[in-house]
């Protein structure tokens, strides 16, 4: 290096010479291998020291290097100077994302200088040889050699972690439960949660989230008031369910809930123990810390069920500690390098397959260790989302975002925050914001109420009191697909539902919208009004999660001009704090025992069949039926509002998770299979988990309302004829009506609905698509084909048209034609099932085997246990002579295949429950409650409550 003395070199310049040397090296180890472990902790360290000792050499010698160097040199040294300078104060500012601009500047300037003063170090040594253009060539070679050195450490630093641990599903999934995770001999089967070395974890690893708090202040406040924190028996209505639960199974099954819910609990091998014993004990009210999620290493697919890796950080007692040098030791190491930190806690597919990473709890399945059944699907936001227009990756949806959204970007907004690791003053808020408004009440926490209430109420949906039509004659249902009932979810766009169109008569004409045109009713008359539930801001079914428990109906109310109520449909009790009336037009999942007892305990291990799921899709409608009577003594006009309402849980499901217990006069049967039980709400509040004890008084909350005047003719007054407003900005709502009536089956009212679309605007390819949608599924393909091509030829490259046009050319056995379009809507659409399934199907019917065998293994990639790929691979591997890969999928087709004899069950449940066999009609119509229930009429709501404990398992 360049001589520090002109009288030689002296032992000053060795060892500045030296310092630089290991400057250089250590900065090119830590900036392309972080690590989280001792050594590279001691490298940081010692990097700083050094820095700080050179920079001090350096301040003194400085003045005298610039008078006797050249100018290259004085070049280097005032370069390394400022480089020095800033990386004196990122020691004191440390290098949080917000320091990274200056971090970088720091190396730029601490590189550049080095390698000036290199290459005037080896032009003094003659290297190259002397003069101007050899100086210059010598600068050239030894900053190009530092770039390609950068360039190469920055590709080494970022490219493989980029890769690591990227969510992959497997080739095949396993052929039973035990398959799962661990297995049954694992500590925390049945969940498919591991940990890497098949250890267990000590339960503070999960309670420590206020070390976090040390620089994360804003993000540890906002995860305190979340639903995160209280997933565990810190929260009543889960404790209670899991308490049932290990009471009536035991409570290894109960594992598979703690996979999710309790990992200070499961983790540890506490979960062994009944939760009563410990139900009040640190662990068992630690809920879903900031390590639970952060520590999790690697999410093996998107089955769900907890299946990931969990990882123990090897210096975890070191942030810890409750000792105050090794904490402020552990602090400033972080701060000084945050990097190995992040790369702990922060794994890519944490940002960039947020859906994916998600899915882990958010999807789930039961099977035989679980429910002493079958397999059946739980719960499951993924697959919805990952088949539709939101998510980008669906090719049929009806509507699409303006840009593709993931789970975080509505469930984890960003929010103003000063924290380290915030990027441009925010950082993405950890009160998950969702749905759980029974939490915040029950803890009294009422900023994340109103936080909760906010996100409900932000045009996540809309109601529209569309139309009016004459009084129709008893329905003729169509009947929902098999697949609909072999699920306690729903079926959306991940699958196809055939729905029977048969009964269906002509077409009632309408008057619509009512908001444009006056529409008129007469006393005496009984008309249908419907009215249309459109999801808009949602990227899953509404409602999402567990659906069994819920109450969220859609409530009509009719009120004249007197005062008078004179319509009612949703009516909830005890002035809105009791029980929704049982004829409302519920969204939710009704599921039954194997005694037909309801599943409302949050028992989903007991559901044996299914009576009806109704959820919307993303980006899709439904059309209510209200057959509303207008009284002789109505007033001059009628006031119609429509409501969505949403509470959180079900009134009944509230009173057993506080109060439940069986009641001990009317003994009866429990098994694994059913609960004959019947339970009062009598049991002491002592010791419950919530604020105060008592049994809270769910909010209900208004996600959407509308409301429409009706004009009132006399009795027998001529009336006139059905009215139709056409405006180019109703396109949508037309869209949206037809587009709930074909998913209830009405194929000739959707196909009206649909046909305004195209009156409204010829241009627009969706009207045209719509209408051969259910040409389509009504198998007239002739209609199908010239509406298709219509649409095409508006939009050629439009994936959906190319789609539906496929089926027509299929029908016609034009297979090759058929093939060309599917992959048209595959090249843009790489990850839709139902399009790579309808390939690979078509393929199969060619005897292309192999190249249909290909294609279908690309839908497992997607979903491991898809339905339609296992039966269609099992066929092509017959025809490729391949019986063992058959057998394979024979075993996953059977495993996952519903069980269709179990829909006897529903029997005499529906026979019991006419309001709910009115509902499980995919085409139904909704009465007003008994009028003189309304006011003064009201029966009482302890007479309701009464008859809700007292009926088998507590029927709301």
């Amino acid at each position: 290096m360049p001589e520090i003395s002109s009288s030689g070199v002296s032992a000053s310049s060795r060892a500045f010479s030296a310092l630089l040397v290991f400057l250089v090296v250590s900065a090119t180890y830590l900036y392309t291998f972080p690590q989280p472990n001792i050594f590279y902790a001691v490298i940081v360290l010692l990097h700083a020291t050094t820095g700080v000792v050179a920079a001090v050499m350096l301040a003194i010698f400085f003045f005298r290097l610039l008078r006797n160097g050249s100018f290259a040199a004085r070049a280097g040294w005032v370069l390394l100077a400022a480089g020095a300078v800033i990386g004196i104060v990122l020691i004191k500012t440390g290098t949080p994302r917000v320091e990274w601009n200056w971090l970088y500047v720091h190396i730029l300037l601490s590189l550049a200088g080095v390698g000036i003063l290199f290459a005037d170090w080896a032009g003094n040594r003659g290297w190259l040889g002397i003069g101007a253009a050899r100086a210059v060539l010598r600068l050239a070679i030894c900053l190009l050699a530092l770039a390609g050195l950068g360039y190469g450490a920055r590709y080494v630093r970022e490219s493989r972690w980029q890769k690591h641990a990227r969510i992959e599903n497997p080739a095949m999934p396993p052929a039973n439960m035990s398959g799962e995770g661990d297995g049954p001999e694992g500590a925390f089967f049945p969940s498919s949660a591991q940990v890497y070395g098949k250890r267990k974890i000590p339960s503070k690893f999960f309670m420590e989230s206020d070390s976090c708090k040390r620089c994360h202040q804003d993000i540890y406040n906002q995860w305190f008031s979340s639903a995160h924190h209280f997933s565990s028996f810190n929260n009543q209505w889960y404790r209670k369910s899991v308490e049932y639960m290990q009471d009536t199974i035991g409570p290894k099954p109960s594992k598979w809930c703690g996979g999710c819910h309790d990992p200070a609990v499961l983790y540890s091998g506490l979960m062994d123990t009944p939760i009563k014993q410990i139900v009040h004990r640190p662990e068992s009210q630690a809920g879903l810390g900031c390590m639970m999620c952060h520590s999790i290493a690697k999410v093996k697919s998107t089955m769900g069920q907890g299946d990931f890796y969990l990882e123990y950080p090897k210096l975890h007692e070191l942030a810890a500690t409750k000792n105050p040098v090794a904490r402020a030791l552990h602090d400033f190491l972080i701060k000084l390098n945050p990097e190995p930190h992040r790369r702990v806690f922060l794994k890519p597919f944490m940002r960039d397959q947020t859906a994916e990473f998600c899915s882990s709890c958010h999807k789930v399945h039961l099977d035989v260790p679980v429910n002493h059944y079958r397999w059946i699907r739980g719960f499951n936001e993924y697959d919805n989302w990952q088949a539709s227009g939101v998510s980008g990756q669906g090719a049929r949806s009806f509507y699409y975002p303006a840009k593709p959204a993931q789970c975080a970007d509505c469930h984890m907004p960003l929010t103003q925050s000063k924290d380290m690791g915030n990027i441009a003053g925010f950082v993405h808020s950890h009160r998950f914001p969702g749905a759980n408004t029974a939490l915040p009440t029950a803890n009294e926490d009422s900023e994340q109420l109103k936080i909760t209430e906010d996100f409900l109420k932000d045009k996540l949906l809309s109601v529209d009191i569309f139309a009016l039509s004459p009084e129709r004659g008893e329905l003729k249902a169509a009947v929902a697909g098999q697949s609909e009932l072999a699920t306690t979810f729903a079926v959306g766009e991940e699958a196809e539902t055939k729905i029977s169109s048969e009964g269906q008569g002509e077409v009632s004409p309408v008057t619509a919208p009512l908001n444009r045109v006056q529409p008129v009713v007469r006393r005496g008359d009984t008309v249908r009004v419907d009215v249309v539930v459109r999801t808009k801001k949602i990227g899953h079914f509404f409602p999402g999660g567990t659906v069994d428990a819920y109450d969220t109906w859609l409530e009509l109310k009719g009120t004249d001009d007197k005062g008078q109520t004179i319509f009612w449909s949703g009516m909830v009790e005890d002035d809105g704090k009791g029980p929704v009336e049982k004829g409302a037009h519920f969204y939710r999942s009704l599921q039954v025992d194997a005694h037909g007892n309801r599943i409302n305990k949050r028992n989903a291990w007991a559901t044996r069949a299914v009576v009806y799921v109704h959820l919307i899709p993303p980006g899709a409608a439904d059309t209510v039926h209200y057959r509303v009577h207008i009284p002789e003594n109505a007033g001059s006009k009628i006031t119609l509002h429509a409501r969505l309402c949403y509470r959180k849980f079900a009134w009944w499901n509230t009173q057993f998770s506080f109060a439940g217990i069986p009641d001990p006069v009317k003994q009866a049967e429990v098994t694994p299979d059913y609960d004959d039980r019947q339970f009062t709400f009598t049991a002491p509040l002592t010791g419950v988990s919530a604020r105060r004890e008592q049994i809270p008084n769910l909010p209900v909350e208004a996600l959407a309302e509308t409301e429409v005047t009706l004009n009132v003719a006399p009795h027998g007054a001529r009336m006139p004829g059905t009215e139709i407003d056409l405006k180019a900005e109703d396109w949508q709502r037309w869209n949206d009506y037809g587009i709930g009536l074909f998913l209830q089956g009405d194929l000739k009212g959707a196909a009206a609905a649909f046909e305004k679309v195209t009156e409204v605007d010829p241009k627009n390819p969706d009207g045209w698509v719509n209408i051969g949608r259910a040409a389509v599924q009504e198998g007239d393909m002739d209609r199908a084909r010239t509406v298709l091509e219509k649409a095409l030829s508006l939009s050629p490259n439009l994936a959906r048209a190319h789609f539906f046009y496929a089926k027509v050319l299929r029908s016609d056995g034009r297979y090759d034609e058929a093939a060309d379009h599917l992959r048209k809507v595959v090249a843009q659409y790489p990850r839709d099932r139902v399009a790579l399934n309808d390939l690979g199907r078509i393929l199969f019917l060619q005897r292309k085997y192999a190249e249909a065998v290909n294609m279908l293994k690309s839908v497992l990639a997607v979903d491991p246990e898809d339905l339609q790929a296992h039966y269609n691979l099992m066929l092509c591997y017959n025809g490729l002579g391949d019986e063992k890969q058959a057998h394979e999928h024979q075993v996953r087709y059977l495993r996952f295949k519903a069980d269709e004899a179990s829909q006897a069950i529903t029997g005499p449940y529906r026979q019991l429950n006419p309001e709910d066999n009115n509902e499980r009609q995919a085409i139904h119509e909704h009465v007003s409650v008994p009028l003189d229930r309304v006011g003064t009429g009201l029966r009482p709501v302890q007479a309701e409550r009464r008859s809700a404990a007292a009926r088998s398992g507590g029927s709301e």
